[in-house]
């Protein structure tokens, strides 16, 4: 694996070594160790699968509070996907900041959210499934969000919104929000 810092301390796009023959392709998609060598907690422990069928859904800005914050590592393994993480951590020099990185199956690429970061996708096709890892098992009472329209955050979505949650629609402005 190969590790590309972003402009958020903490946060990388993660590209896989392509192992290549006549069958097809081969690469690891986590190791402990590699993460270990970057200095990257290795312990996730939970798998989650997100499946969307209609190009320009949006599912964020989600993130949990303390002492269920999440690591996430995440990949799109069908369709195609706007990946964007905000850094919520109070005193953080990058704190109301954000990046967004396109996944796709052919980019080999995936994005290591540390914890901290509210995160959210848009699918830019119809029939997208996203697979990720996270270091916290789901927490509801801890569970918190961000509208991914906030003026302050300023997110551009490459698409019109399609489709987005009731609740996903309805989360507070970073200013009022737990951070």
């Amino acid at each position: 694996m190969i590790f590309h810092e972003t402009a958020l301390s903490g946060a990388y796009v993660v590209e896989l070594e392509r192992y290549s023959d006549e069958r097809g392709h081969f690469a690891r998609s986590f190791c402990r160790e590699e993460f270990a060598r970057q200095g990257l907690p290795g312990d996730l422990v939970q798998g989650n699968v997100s499946v969307n069928p209609t190009r320009g859904t949006l599912r964020g800005m989600h993130y949990q509070v303390a002492p269920h914050e999440e690591i996430k590592l995440l990949r799109c393994v069908r369709g195609a996907i706007y990946d964007v993480i905000v850094d919520v951590r109070q005193g953080s020099p990058t704190f109301g900041k954000w990046i967004g990185v396109e996944l796709t199956p052919a980019s080999f690429r995936m994005l290591y959210a540390p914890a901290g970061f509210a995160h959210g996708f848009q699918t830019l096709l119809d029939d997208t499934e996203v697979n990720y890892l996270v270091s916290a098992p789901y927490t509801p009472a801890a569970a918190r969000g961000l509208r991914h329209d906030d003026p302050r955050l300023a997110i551009t979505w490459p698409l019109p919104v399609t489709r987005i949650s009731r609740q996903d629609a309805s989360w507070p402005l970073m200013e009022a929000a737990d951070c």
